[in-house]
């Protein structure tokens, strides 16, 4: 797909990732993206709801299946600002989505190509198209910066817990 195209769809993203970054949570957002609309619209919520489950991949997946009426989401991509998880590339794969375009990759947890790759390294029933680095700057920079907000935040925090003491 051309530059544009991928990041028109990755700056939906991004609008998701800083809904979640308005509530606290790590901001991830994702898109799923059917003959060249958006179907579905996901944001991590898994703080806001105590769910686990509740990252903005398996969020979107299951928004895509409710309007699509069917589990599987052939013909579809999804864009996400931060590599998935292990949980969410599997998803990817049970949902046999087409293809995932990636913001930026996630060294500690990423199982697309950074700690591992459940999604061609293993002997599944579908495999999943991986592109990375669309709009890599901006899904990397939100990210650090809500992990600078929090760390102040914290700081902040143990600093009027010692002054009220």
């Amino acid at each position: 797909m051309e530059n544009n195209e991928n990041n028109k769809f990755m700056k939906i993203a991004l609008k998701e990732a800083k809904k979640s970054y308005d509530l606290e949570e790590i901001p991830v957002g994702a898109v799923i993206v059917k003959d060249g609309k958006v179907i579905a619209r996901g944001h991590n919520l898994k703080e806001t709801k105590n769910d686990t489950t509740n990252h903005a991949e398996i969020i979107a997946i299951k928004k895509a299946s409710k309007k699509l009426k069917a589990w599987r989401l052939t013909g579809c991509t999804m864009y996400v600002t931060l590599e998935p998880c292990t949980m969410c590339a599997g998803a990817l794969i049970q949902s046999r989505i087409d293809k995932v375009v990636i913001g930026t990759m996630d060294e500690k947890t990423g199982a697309c190509g950074s700690v591992l790759n459940v999604l061609k390294d293993y002997k599944f029933n579908h495999t999943v198209e991986i592109e990375q680095g669309i709009m890599e700057t901006e899904c990397r920079e939100i990210l650090q910066s809500f992990f600078k907000f929090l760390r102040e935040k914290r700081k902040n925090e143990k600093d009027l817990k010692i002054k009220e003491n």
